[in-house]
């Protein structure tokens, strides 16, 4: 079969290759890890193996996956460009920064750099909750050209997460303002109730917003907050505690819906 082309996908620091076809879907993946390809089709098989051939190490165990779970099956069939389950934290900052770093010697930090380590922090200790069932997205594009930095689904719910890097400062929440160190004050609790409610539409599900402080010097909070959680990044382990609300089953129907591109085009 031609037009057979490999795709690696890593997640939590593990890879494995996609093999896809002309129309961009998937027939095969390669686990490294276990040293199995799984085929979708056995009559590919040959033609698969041709294709994986330069990225195999050692010897390998080829035959169907396992029975897959209706939200395998989705992601199964969503082709490469469209599944939004690879992008790793900051994604969409990492792409900005690699078309543009900015100058090599500036006075102040460049600001996205700044955004892209509290991404990158708060996302992997949300992916760290994934033991205990539950699923992160990164980088969930909006139209307009905004993102929701992380959505959160596991047993207590969906949560829409916004990171702010807050680095040894006073950070200062008055609802919707959020101030940071001497930085002028921002209506940033308002932008994460616009992406939970933009989040709740695409997915039909009620979605609860989450601003998490990175590494601050001082949290402050002077009064009772809305419908709203503010949280230090050493308390997104808590979130682990929360349950009752969805089931593994919920859950991963969920994550295969909110990680295609489509669900999003509307919102």
């Amino acid at each position: 079969m031609d037009g057979l082309r490999v795709v690696p996908t890593w997640r939590h620091g593990q890879e494995r290759l996609y093999v896809c076809g002309s129309d961009g879907r998937n027939i095969a993946w390669y686990d490294r890890e276990t040293g199995r390809v799984n085929l979708l089709s056995e009559e590919l098989r040959e033609d698969v193996l041709d294709a994986l051939r330069p990225f195999v190490t050692g010897p390998v165990t080829v035959g169907p996956p396992p029975v897959p779970t209706p939200a395998e099956l989705a992601r199964l069939s969503l082709h490469p460009d469209d599944d939004l389950a690879p992008n790793r934290p900051g994604e969409a900052l990492l792409i900005a920064l690699d078309r543009d770093p900015g100058p090599t010697h500036r006075l102040r930090p460049d600001p996205r750099r700044r955004a892209l380590e509290a991404e990158q922090a708060v996302g992997d200790a949300l992916d760290g909750l994934e033991g205990a069932g539950w699923r992160t997205l990164h980088s969930v594009p909006l139209p307009g050209g905004d993102r929701i930095h992380h959505l959160a689904i596991g047993p207590g719910g969906l949560f829409a997460v916004r990171s702010l890097y807050s680095r040894r400062q006073r950070v200062l929440v008055a609802d919707p303002m959020v101030t940071v160190g001497r930085q002028e004050a921002r209506p940033l609790l308002r932008q994460v109730r616009a992406d939970a409610d933009r989040a709740s539409y695409a997915l039909t599900a009620e979605v609860h917003p989450v601003l998490i402080v990175t590494e601050p010097g001082r949290l402050e909070i002077t009064a009772p907050l809305r419908k709203i959680r503010v949280l230090k990044d050493t308390d997104v382990p808590a979130l682990a505690r929360l349950g009752g609300m969805l089931k593994p089953a919920d859950v991963e129907a969920l994550h295969a819906m909110a990680r295609d591109r489509h669900t999003w085009s509307r919102v």
